[in-house]
């Protein structure tokens, strides 16, 4: 058996209260059995403060922007320093190699090994203003299992699950800084319509890959965002297993990884029945980024 939690928090500029959120929420998973932790995307020095085309997200600006560092920083050390032999997700602004470029990055670490780190690809509403985009997916083998990482906007793309899906991971961490709507926003966060979609996403793509989705998530408020939280883990069956819904908290469940891919998969076996042979039209959009410029539905109603 193995235990997941995952982590809905309020993560700011204040490096040092982002460390003591971690090790609060690191104790915590340590009385309730935690073999995997997941925390949400930024937590090491916060998200952007607001979306869209404005100064403080311009690229290249260091107005607001969250600190950028190195996956061999000191950052990085403290995080591991503190989460000891706990297998942990967590996500960061990255430093790349040129000393200059920021990517909005994640790693699956413990005390003592960084087992992989991943650059978002897919970045909404002018986040490419601040952060260069990443290439890939990938997966990696940790104590608890393999382990693909993504990261919120990601959510959106089915490919993206799929890739890691289709590369052996038994579970996909999802590490999110997704607020409410803009406009028009509910009342009731959690009738908010930009909170239906990120829940969706998440059934959807534990369902369709027939994995175990964790999904962390920001709470609160940073700059203009208002987070929704719901942080949740969502078995093979796309069936919700626990949530903090819109507060801060820890979400956890033990499963049987082994055992639920086996009862999941004895039938209906989504990977095993693709039909890949007829999917052309999607590789051949993604090797032309113009063929999709001009594209309209009533393309598709004629393909």
């Amino acid at each position: 058996m193995t235990t997941i939690g995952t982590v809905a928090a309020n993560f700011t500029r204040d490096l040092e209260q982002n460390y003591a959120t971690i090790e609060q929420y690191v104790a915590e998973a340590r009385t309730r059995g935690v073999d995997f932790l997941v925390f949400p995307e930024a937590a090491i020095g916060g998200y952007l403060s607001s979306l869209g085309n404005h100064g403080d997200t311009q690229k290249n600006s260091s107005r607001s922007l969250p600190p950028a560092i190195s996956l061999d920083g000191p950052e990085i050390a403290r995080v591991q320093s503190i989460v000891g032999d706990l297998v942990v997700a967590i996500g960061f602004c990255e430093l790349g190699e040129d000393g200059e470029t920021r990517y909005n990055s994640a790693a699956v670490l413990d005390g003592n090994r960084i087992y992989g780190s991943y650059r978002k690809v897919h970045q909404p509403l002018g986040e490419n203003m601040s952060y260069s985009s990443g290439t890939g997916y990938d997966v990696f083998d940790t104590p608890v299992g393999r382990i693909g990482l993504q990261i919120c906007y990601d959510k959106a793309f089915p490919e993206a699950a799929r890739i890691m899906a289709l590369k052996g991971a038994e579970i996909i961490a999802s590490l999110s800084a997704w607020p409410a709507a803009r406009t028009a926003t509910a009342e009731n966060l959690q009738e908010d319509r930009w909170t239906y979609r990120f829940n969706l996403f998440d059934t959807a793509r534990a369902l369709e890959n027939q994995v175990f989705w964790v999904a962390a998530n920001q709470s609160g408020t940073f700059g203009s965002l208002r987070y929704v939280g719901n942080a949740k883990i969502v078995d093979p069956g796309g069936n919700i297993l626990d949530t903090t819904l819109l507060g801060s908290g820890l979400a956890v469940a033990e499963v049987d990884i082994a055992e639920s891919f086996t009862a999941m998969r004895a039938g209906m076996f989504h990977l095993r029945d693709r039909r890949p042979e007829v999917y052309g039209m999607l590789v051949e959009a993604d090797t032309d980024p113009d063929a999709t410029a001009g594209f309209a539905w009533r393309d598709l109603a004629h393909a």
